[in-house]
């Protein structure tokens, strides 16, 4: 059972991910989601990674195991299925991960255009239900807790998948901080995007890709933020809202 302290259940404020003119409604939406700030003294960040398909990034996820940094990780059913040992690793540590639903097979909960960013989108409300429900299967069958945030592939919605998604039970996993465009960034420019992290922000990046050089950038940027003094916190355990709240909201 969860063991969430204050998790509001706020209807996400969602911004257009692409100017449209006076009048017209964007096609898509990008949510926005922040965590309660920690004040000076304590300042906090969410810790949101993506486990898309492939393998697992041991850069990240050794870092985070060795420094007992929480995350919370989004898993696709077809990850699950290729990457038992790195589940293995973090359901032995449950007080660091957090595990919740990226999908079925990966698919843009979008039925209002054909593509997004090259992928093929759902298509049709049904397909996405699919998509979810498919991503919860997976996870009881792999003997981890029901979820409570869904995240699509490309982070980016049609609004009639957001209003399935909250019919179906479940919260939209928004960011506000993007730290490695699809894990397309050197690993520089995704360090310093991490380490420039504010109070409050949620961070997403990608634990699937170990060939690539943003996983570089991902470790180092969370161990020069947690030097800085940072909290890192799942998304239970914490207040959560479309805008920046303040601890105690």
């Amino acid at each position: 059972m969860r063991t969430a302290t204050a998790i509001i259940a706020a209807l996400l404020l969602v911004a257009p991910a692409k100017l449209v003119a006076a009048g017209e409604h964007a096609p898509f939406v990008e949510p926005k989601l922040y965590v309660a700030k920690g004040g000076p003294a304590a300042p906090q960040v969410a810790l949101t990674l993506d486990a898309c398909m492939g393998q697992t990034d041991l850069r990240i996820l050794d870092t985070l195991v060795q420094n007992r940094i929480p995350a919370t990780i989004f898993v696709t059913a077809r990850w699950l299925r290729k990457n038992a040992e790195a589940l293995a690793i973090m359901k032995a540590h449950p007080d660091l991960f957090e595990l919740e639903n990226h999908g079925l097979n990966h698919v843009p909960a979008i039925d209002n255009q054909p593509t997004m960013f090259g992928l093929k989108t759902a298509g049709t409300e049904a397909a996405i239900r699919t998509e979810i429900q498919g991503g919860v299967d997976a996870m009881v069958t792999a003997s981890i807790a029901k979820p409570v945030w869904y995240r699509d592939a490309t982070a980016r919605y049609s609004d009639n998948a957001i209003r399935l998604i909250h019919d179906m039970g479940y919260r939209v996993a928004g960011y506000s901080l993007n730290a490695d465009m699809g894990a397309s960034l050197m690993a520089g420019q995704v360090e310093k995007r991490i380490s420039a992290a504010k109070d409050g922000d949620v961070i997403i990046a990608h634990i699937n890709q170990p060939s690539r050089a943003a996983g570089a950038g991902v470790a180092k940027g969370i161990l020069a933020l947690q030097q800085k003094g940072f909290r890192f916190v799942r998304l239970q355990d914490v207040t959560v809202s479309a805008q920046p709240v303040h601890s105690g909201v």
